[in-house]
């Protein structure tokens, strides 16, 4: 196994543009690499004109926010168009023109770093990744001391139970709205169906009962009682004054859920589904990725979001990824999710401390749950990170970190893995090796913060026998 080791002197300088966790992450290995840096976090044009005018090795935009990382990418390559440019762009579209305008520019995400790393724990333990290149799909596995990849597919059920499932979503009510219009559109229709039923029993034929019926759901009554047929009369006026109740549960369920965000559906794709899933909790850029990234795997999957309103929330809905509103904590939801049916949970929200929470429901629920955690960026998670025994912890930062630094310093790096504590990158030859990071989570450019007062506080998990 080859290893990424730093050198011991150089002259190149890299210019870093971001004030995210990785612009920090990129900035500290570079420095610890004995590299010249200049870390700017928002420049205005002057800053960045005369940052350029040092003639930087290379370039790395690193934001959140699309719109100003195309910005900056383009003013870049406008005042310096030879020097090579690496920039993350989340959306798929605005990185693939801003490819084809800028040849030197490498564009790439976070969320698509590190979403095959992810989604091979949560389809099997040993996995350390899950690749797919058009319709190959390759897992990412330990032999001795040393990662090889090799075709893996995914355990898949018989088709007769995959079709079952699929049935048993449909109509599976999800919240109080929609269990309000499923009940009174299920009462409505049973009364149809039964008073059509009863009507055929007595030698009506099957078109006339079903129009008599359908009256008596409308609330206008029978066309003709039978004569003297007053048990079926009292019967069809209940009916009437039923359907009232039922037809206004059912409105008042149709009303919320066209006024709400509606990112489950009742019928269709994106239901709920009820075993062998995997749950997503937080439904940022990196939680959408995995869900894409699992769903392209044959895998169902269903996110939680406490924000029904967040960007990537409402992005699901076009990919056909069903979004849970709800705290990722909580019991109740939890159980609502049929987390003990459920293949893995992956609780990669930004804030360390909620995954851990998260994690720490979840096998409060279901102790044999596979649980993948999302850690890194926060000091206190990261110093006690080797004492919680509680599921697969990833360094999602330390990942795309890693990858971004190989590609800044020319390394042929094609993707990013993380195994036994420790951080390879994989070259276009389908070999891996080790990276060597930085300890440091930010670098010394960047204003200092105060000190996080829950750094300071121990986590102590006790388990019970």
């Amino acid at each position: 196994m080859t290893t990424h080791s730093p050198p011991v002197r150089t002259t190149h300088r890299y210019l870093v543009i971001g004030e995210t966790h990785l612009a920090s992450r990129v900035c500290a290995t570079l420095h610890a690499r004995r590299h010249t840096t200049l870390h700017l976090t928002q420049p205005r044009d002057e800053e960045l004109r005369s940052a350029l005018g040092g003639r930087p090795h290379a370039v790395s935009v690193l934001l959140h926010d699309d719109v100003a990382a195309l910005r900056y990418a383009l003013a870049v390559a406008h005042l310096s168009p030879e020097t090579p440019l690496i920039a993350t762009i989340f959306d798929r579209t605005v990185a693939a023109e801003l490819s084809r305008l800028l040849p030197r520019c490498e564009v790439t995400s976070l969320a698509d770093l590190v979403a095959p790393a992810l989604a091979g724990p949560c389809l099997d333990p040993a996995l350390a990744a899950v690749q797919r290149n058009q319709d190959r799909i390759r897992g990412v596995r330990e032999n001795g001391d040393r990662l090889y990849a090799e075709d893996w597919r995914p355990r898949t059920r018989r088709r007769w139970r995959t079709r079952a499932g699929w049935v048993l979503r449909q109509l599976r009510p999800h919240d109080a709205g929609t269990r309000v219009l499923v009940v009174g559109m299920l009462a409505v229709l049973a009364i149809l169906l039964g008073d059509w039923v009863w009507l055929v029993g007595h030698g009506h034929p099957a078109p006339e009962a079903f129009f008599d019926a359908a009256r008596v759901v409308a609330g206008v009554g029978p066309a003709q009682a039978p004569a003297r047929a007053h048990t079926y009369q009292v019967l069809a006026a209940l009916a009437m004054l039923g359907t009232i109740a039922f037809s206004a549960l059912f409105t008042a369920g149709v009303v919320e859920r066209m006024l709400g965000p509606k990112l489950i559906s009742l019928i269709g794709p994106r239901t709920l589904p009820r075993s062998g899933h995997v749950i997503v909790v937080g439904m940022g850029q990196v939680g959408l990725r995995l869900c894409v990234e699992l769903r392209a795997l044959g895998i169902p999957v269903v996110g939680v979001e406490r924000d029904p309103q967040a960007a990537a929330a409402r992005l699901a809905r076009t990919m056909g990824v069903p979004v849970m509103t709800g705290n990722g904590g909580d019991r109740h939801l939890l159980e609502q999710l049929r987390l003990r049916h459920a293949r893995a949970l992956a609780a990669v929200g930004s804030d360390d401390l909620d995954n851990i929470a998260v994690a720490i429901a979840a096998l409060g629920i279901a102790a044999e749950t596979r649980v993948l955690i999302r850690a890194g960026e926060h000091e206190a998670i990261a110093e006690t990170r080797s004492l919680l025994p509680m599921g697969i912890i990833r360094d999602v930062t330390g990942m795309a970190a890693a990858y971004v630094v190989a590609r800044l310093l020319g390394e042929p790096a094609a993707g990013v893995v993380a195994h036994g504590g420790g951080v390879y990158l994989q070259d276009p030859d389908s070999s891996f090796g080790r990276s060597a990071l930085s300890a440091e989570g930010r670098c010394g450019h960047l204003a200092t913060k105060p000190p996080d007062p829950l750094a300071s506080i121990p986590i102590t998990i006790t388990h019970r026998d």
